[in-house]
């Protein structure tokens, strides 16, 4: 690649092409009418993504009213207490797995590629897919209310309420089933969200130039990466036991309903900071801005959201105070607790700081920001009373914690959202949002809020617990609920006016928006389908506020990429650390594939769920045909090996191995599934450690028997062997290594599945055999996997689209390999050598 140009000196000094800016428009046109829907580039999956998760926030808002209004006065028959629990539970889990995460993994799929100087995000299908799957499955888990079929063991879903014989009915199948597919949804999108941020930044925006929302979606990103999966293998574990009565977490066969405490928790708390820390990035890019001048301590601001993020995931047990946890884990929980509040105090400082150091413009968005400091500072200080363990114990379950999560949530994320709505509106099409209506939508929201939450702290304090359909007259608690169900119809007053304003605004013709604001950062370029006209040099943290040239020196094509090169949708990758130019990465275009595999993705769990198995298995081989499909063009050699972008520029056109952007996000998936494969190494040695003796009478292993773990480390060496073997001619040796490191592996895996039926593995028997059945079970799991990748590989390689310059499909599928190999072989020396451990 040639020399990079000085940082002041423009890539294109001379004026653009004729036709040049028409070549890039036709590229990026976005479908028209019905076929929106095959629509895959962030400027309209983000529009889509956040449209839909408003939708959910509106509905959980209206069973919330529901329930406020039966709590309005004591022994009140608005609803019955069966109809109740379906409430609360589907307000708990539509605005925690349909409205909170997923809100603010739209905005970031929307904002993120303008604010990094992008053309798109690294994986536009897998984005689209992401938003397709979580829109179909949870517009169909939403109504499972009007059948009355939906969960009612509470958002959390704690077991033995939960169990078959408690629950009996498809409720709880719903929920984890339903749930399932949506954290595939979460984790796609992190993956998504990972990449871009790490790849596919400006030329010269390193690390510690980027947006703080940038950094503030990687550390949430790589939070979900970690602890979705635990949550997906207490839903696998759970299903599992209701649907073939593997007892997990039955006391009477060796389970323990802890177990799901510890894995349902271990994601549940850092989830409250996977959705704080964004909307926290949001706060941190609209502050300056709106106080005009820049940020007191972005540094520290960084180090504070790593520190949150690595924090959060000691506060599982945080939840299990109550719950008679050992003393040592008691007080290094709650230490924990304590911690996390520095972290989060000095983005608080920094943004009071900000605000005092410059002139705060009293606009929409600064009124809501500083609803936001006032509500999540009053969320956060109960934080740490409950941190404190004697009150935790005297709080817990009552209203003071539904009190508390109320501030910390809606103060964290709702009041931060408003005023991100308010901030970025006119992106969409060149709109404000009215003042006067903001300033109605905030008076109500703000006092709303305060009105209907803070009396619940002082209910809980008076002993009302939570989770109940009615109280009785003459507990003191009437006016106290009284106030708090007026205060809550007053807050989705508020939330009407600003979502009607909004709806009447994008209803406007499309304009330029400019920069209302003044802002500092590079969404506030000029742009179109395409982003960017050309991807800007970038030389400092508020590039705008740097170089004020910018806004005519990208549309004028002056920058990096003012064009298409190969006539498609392109963006540039860039290094990890100091993003200097690595390669060209050519995008895909518009198209069904993402659409048709959501939709049978959705439809294989909602199927499985009413127990249609065939259709359920048809759906699936639906979706998995359509992920093929679309892969199929992904690994494209280039029409040439490098691609000017730029006056006497030109970088390669592809990347291959640990250079190619694919590798690394194969990497990241393979530590969601070794995460997954942990959690069940968890359950097995928690139901281990309660045996008196393990294995428990009537339980055996199969000892001594070392082949299934050679012939997985021959796979492994196989599959090395077939990418040495990638340069020659033909690729008959290649084709033979892969062929037998697939049967090598799942011939493995069969054989251990064999020994241990053969030794009367019996899952139904006890809880320490079931965990063993699950261990085995993904990895037979993984074997299917590996058949599906293998033959893939094979048949590119048969088309001929397998080369050293499309290496791609190789070298991921090798990774997968390897990471199946090191989760079998690990699993069986846990199940064999775990007793023997126990015994010395």
């Amino acid at each position: 690649m040639n020399a990079v140009p000085a940082q002041r000196e423009l890539p294109n000094r001379l004026p653009r092409p004729e036709g040049e800016l028409q070549a890039l428009q036709r590229a990026w046109q976005p479908p028209r009418g019905w076929r929106r829907i095959s629509a895959v580039n962030n400027s309209q999956i983000g529009v889509y993504y956040l449209a839909t998760a408003l939708l959910f926030f509106v509905l959980a808002g209206i069973l919330a009213l529901i329930m406020r209004t039966q709590l309005a006065v004591p022994d009140n028959t608005l609803v019955d207490a069966g109809s109740y629990n379906q409430l609360f539970t589907m307000h708990g889990s539509v605005m925690m797995f349909l409205f909170a995460v997923p809100v603010v993994e739209a905005v970031a799929v929307w904002l993120l590629p303008n604010m990094l100087g992008a053309r798109d995000l690294p994986f536009p299908r897998l984005s689209a897919y992401a938003f397709w799957a979580y829109a179909i499955g949870g517009l169909a888990f939403f109504i499972t209310l009007f059948f009355g079929a939906s969960p009612d063991g509470g958002w959390f879903m704690y077991p033995p309420l939960t169990s078959k014989e408690y629950s009996p009915g498809i409720g709880a199948d719903w929920w984890l089933l339903g749930i399932g597919f949506i954290e595939i949804s979460a984790i796609a999108g992190a993956i998504e969200l990972i990449i871009g941020i790490l790849f596919t930044r400006a030329p010269g925006m390193r690390l510690m130039q980027m947006p703080l929302f940038a950094w503030a979606t990687l550390v949430a990103a790589l939070m979900i990466i970690f602890a979705f999966p635990a949550l997906i293998a207490g839903t696998l574990l759970l299903e599992l036991e209701r649907a073939f009565d593997w007892p997990f977490f039955i006391p009477a066969r060796g389970g323990d309903p802890l177990l799901w405490q510890h894995l349902f928790w271990f994601f549940g708390h850092p989830e409250v900071y996977i959705i704080f820390l964004p909307a926290a990035g949001m706060v941190t890019m609209m502050v300056p801005v709106m106080a005009r001048t820049k940020l007191v301590g972005y540094g520290a601001i960084v180090w504070a959201l790593v520190g949150v993020g690595t924090i959060s995931f000691l506060l599982w047990m945080h939840h299990m105070f109550t719950a008679g946890l050992g003393p040592l884990a008691l007080h290094v929980t709650s230490v924990a607790s304590f911690a996390v509040a520095i972290p989060s105090g000095v983005q608080v400082f920094s943004w009071i700081a900000t605000f005092w150091k410059g002139r705060v413009q009293m606009t929409a968005p600064s009124l809501f920001l500083l609803g936001f400091h006032f509500i999540f500072v009053l969320g956060g200080l109960t934080g740490v009373m409950l941190a404190v363990l004697p009150f935790d114990w005297q709080a817990h379950d009552s209203y003071f914690v539904v009190a508390h999560l109320h501030y910390v949530l809606i103060g964290g994320l709702v009041f931060p959202l408003f005023a991100g709505i308010y901030y970025w509106a006119p992106l969409y099409n060149g709109h404000a949002l009215s003042e006067r209506v903001a300033r109605w939508s905030f008076g109500l929201m703000f006092a709303g809020f305060n009105l209907a939450f803070f009396p619940m702290h002082i209910a809980g304090l008076a002993g009302m617990p939570r989770r109940v359909y009615t109280y009785a007259d003459g507990l003191g608690w009437g006016l106290l609920n009284l106030l708090a169900t007026v205060g809550s119809y007053v807050f989705a007053a508020g939330v009407l006016c600003c979502l009607v304003d909004l709806v009447r605004t994008f209803l406007r013709k499309e304009r330029e928006p400019g920069n209302p604001w003044g802002a500092d950062s590079l969404e506030w370029l000029p742009q179109g389908d395409y982003g960017v006209r050309s991807i800007p040099q970038i030389e400092a943290r508020a590039p705008l506020w740097h170089r004020p040239a910018l806004a005519e020196e990208v549309p004028a094509g002056r920058h990096w990429l003012p064009g298409t090169v190969f006539g498609g949708r392109e963006t540039l990758v860039t290094s990890p650390g100091s993003a200097q130019i690595r390669h060209l990465l050519r995008l895909p275009g518009d198209g069904w594939p993402p659409f048709i595999a959501a939709a049978g993705t959705a439809g294989f769990f909602l199927l499985l769920t009413v127990y249609w198995i065939i259709p359920a298995f048809i759906s699936a081989a639906i979706s998995l045909a359509a992920m093929l499909v679309w892969l199929w063009g992904s690994d494209r050699p280039p029409p040439r090996p490098t691609a000017q972008i730029g006056e006497g520029v030109s970088v390669p056109s592809v990347a291959t191995g640990r250079a190619s952007h694919s590798w690394w996000a194969t990497l990241i998936l393979l530590a969601v599934d070794a995460t997954i494969f942990a959690s069940f190494g968890f359950a097995h040695i928690h139901v281990s450690m309660a045996l008196d003796v393990c294995p428990p009478p009537g339980a055996s292993l199969p000892v001594g028997r070392l082949w299934p773990a050679g012939m997985l480390l021959a796979a492994s060496g196989l599959m090395v062997w077939a990418q040495r073997c990638l340069g020659r001619k033909p690729q008959s040796v290649l084709r033979l290594a892969v062929l037998l490191a697939m049967l090598a592996a799942i011939g493995a895996i069969g054989l251990d599945l064999g020994l241990h039926l053969r030794d009367g593995l019996s899952p139904r028997a006890d809880a320490w055999s079931a965990t063993v059945a699950a261990l085995v079970s993904w990895q037979c799991f993984h074997a299917l996997v590996l058949l599906v990748m293998g033959s893939y590989l094979l048949a590119r390689s048969w088309a001929g689209w397998l080369r050293p310059d499309a290496r791609a499909t190789l070298d991921n599928t090798a990774l997968m390999f390897h990471g199946t190999v090191a989760q079998a072989i690990v699993g069986m020396a846990l199940v064999r050598w775990l007793p023997a451990w126990m015994g010395g």
